[in-house]
């Protein structure tokens, strides 16, 4: 056989599967209008279930045998899932914006192309619009692997009604851009968000020692200030270059490989378990200076053999050097397990919210 006849057969092929496709893609989107039909007669019901997007994601991943990767088939079933969901409803999410920021693009890696994003100025105000229902969810970020803890995050989670619904990991991959060519002695300024300034401090310090550094709301703004001004740069993402027209400098200019940022899905609702979770709390102590108060606190994970996966400390802003506490572990708060090892926690605890249990990221 030709390389040509080779060629038409593979493609004839290929052009059958796509037919099989497109039926049964057509066939899945029916099945989730039917599922909208029965949860519309059902009070309470709503449309984004992530415990159930994590369990077939986490399926089909695990029953992958080829070529296609782990990640591009949770990429493609994202956008599947999406594509479904919005034939029922099309989620409106909240995140930092203006466009181009992190915060956006780790909502549609979550939520995939069918969502309609509602840009606000601040983290406090992504928080206020799910609040207040503008919003059904909102996106905000919560920790990165090289900086720590979101302060105003970790802040808001305290005093907010809302719950944890989901979390995504987002690797960060910053860049430095700028209306020119190339850098040169003419940059005066170079803007980012403190958080990308901080990830990118040691790369400054050999490249642009002698440049200002202006922090900024966020990086997309960073982004829009430096379309504006031929002198200043700023750091950002390739697609937020994109999207302001500005040139990529230098990329990947990060201090750490693997730079990754842990997002938070905040809502209203309670989230069941899917059978790979995270519970997440936040506590105090009675008493600062009672000696091993945080230990009290924390062994019942331990005597429940409960593997907590972070602790984080924020000052609780009621007494000098008094402290909340951020506990994040894996399990979900209805499992029996879970359930008496809170049950111990809130005994010992002076402040005790279970900020949410919900799917771990894939």
């Amino acid at each position: 056989m030709s390389q040509k006849d080779q060629f038409k057969q593979l493609r004839d092929r290929i052009d059958q599967i796509d037919d099989q496709l497109l039926g049964l893609l057509n066939e899945r989107a029916g099945c989730a209008l039917a599922i909208g039909g029965v949860k519309g007669r059902t009070a309470g019901e709503v449309v984004y279930r992530p415990e159930r997007e994590a369990q077939i994601l986490r399926r089909l991943v695990e029953s992958t045998v080829g070529p296609l990767t782990p990640t591009q088939i949770t990429g493609i079933y994202r956008e599947i899932i999406s594509a479904c969901r919005s034939a029922e409803e099309k989620p409106k999410v909240a995140v930092l914006g203006p466009v181009g920021t992190y915060s956006e693009t780790a909502a549609v890696k979550h939520f995939g192309q069918e969502v309609a994003i509602e840009f606000e100025t601040g983290i406090e105000e992504v928080f206020r619009s799910v609040e207040t229902g503008n919003a059904n969810y909102g996106v905000v970020p919560v920790e990165n692997s090289t900086e720590g803890g979101i302060a105003i995050t970790l802040d808001c989670l305290v005093i907010t009604p809302l719950r944890i619904c989901g979390e995504i990991d987002l690797r960060i991959r910053h860049a430095l851009i700028g209306k020119k060519a190339e850098v040169s002695g003419g940059v005066k300024v170079v803007r980012a968000h403190p958080q990308a300034l901080a990830q990118c401090r040691k790369w400054l310090d050999r490249h642009l020692p002698n440049v200002e550094r202006v922090p900024t709301a966020s990086n997309a703004a960073a982004a829009n200030e430096a379309a504006r001004d031929v002198y200043s740069v700023a750091i950002a993402s390739v697609e937020a270059a994109e999207h302001y027209g500005l040139a990529v400098l230098h990329r990947n200019i990060e201090d750490q490989a693997g730079n990754t940022t842990r997002f938070l899905i905040i809502g209203n609702q309670c989230v069941d378990g899917s059978g790979y979770d995270k519970t997440s709390l936040v506590l105090s102590a009675h008493g600062r200076d009672a000696p091993g108060s945080l230990q009290r606190l924390l062994a019942p994970l331990a005597m429940h053999e409960i593997n907590m996966t972070s602790l984080q400390s924020r000052p609780s802003k009621t007494g000098l050097w008094e402290y909340v506490f951020f506990v994040d572990f894996e399990g979900h708060q209805k499992e029996a397990l879970i359930s008496r090892a809170l049950t111990d926690i809130q005994r010992e605890s002076a402040l005790f919210k279970v900020l949410g249990s919900y799917p771990r990221s894939l």
